[in-house]
């Protein structure tokens, strides 16, 4: 593991955070509880309602601690007003042909910057380093792509009780109902 990574949150560096789990800064000590408070109260059997009870305690989760995002966006422009003040910036018109910082001090002004960001903002730090992952539109992306999976699932799940009706109305019992009917109007 790189130096660069090794203050990062494992689920960070792994790439599995998501718009609808818990950010950094956020206590998962709290989001427990009202995951085992849902299980408390729905007293899910089996899987599909576990998955149920643990898509609310999430939704629930993430309702509550909107304010995760806006943390996200001014810690992200605190980190870009730290890098203005202390990463040289490029002053010609026409650098974009040449750059005329010596990367050396750039590269070093940089980790300066990073440095002081980390310090400064601690945890805060971290939620900022999610990029697009702790915004409002990924959080609306994700949510939608739930509702469709969901939307899916709800699909499949009628069909299998449509299935399980049809197969519970036996051939003898529409046979012996018919020929009942047959003998009383005779």
């Amino acid at each position: 593991m790189s130096k660069k990574n090794s203050g990062m949150h494992p689920a960070l560096k792994h790439g599995v955070y998501s718009g609808t789990a818990l950010l950094p800064g956020e206590d998962p000590g709290e989001f427990e509880l009202l995951h085992n408070k849902l299980i408390a109260e729905f007293a899910p059997a089996g899987p599909f309602e576990q998955d149920i009870v643990a898509n609310m305690a999430r939704l629930i989760w993430r309702k509550q601690n909107l304010g995760s995002y806006r943390l996200a966006d001014l810690a992200k422009w605190r980190i870009s007003v730290i890098h203005h003040q202390l990463v040289p910036q490029i002053e010609d018109d026409f650098a974009f042909l040449k750059d005329p910082r010596d990367p050396a001090k750039v590269k070093a002004a940089k980790k300066n910057a990073d440095e002081q960001a980390q310090e400064e903002l601690g945890v805060f730090y971290e939620l900022a380093s999610l990029g697009d992952v702790a915004t409002i539109d990924y959080l609306q992306n994700e949510l939608a792509l739930i509702d469709r999976l969901d939307g899916m699932i709800d699909r499949c799940i009628k069909r299998l009780l449509l299935v399980r009706g049809l197969k519970s109305i036996s051939p003898t019992t529409s046979t012996a109902a018919s020929g009942t009917k047959r003998i009383a109007a005779a």
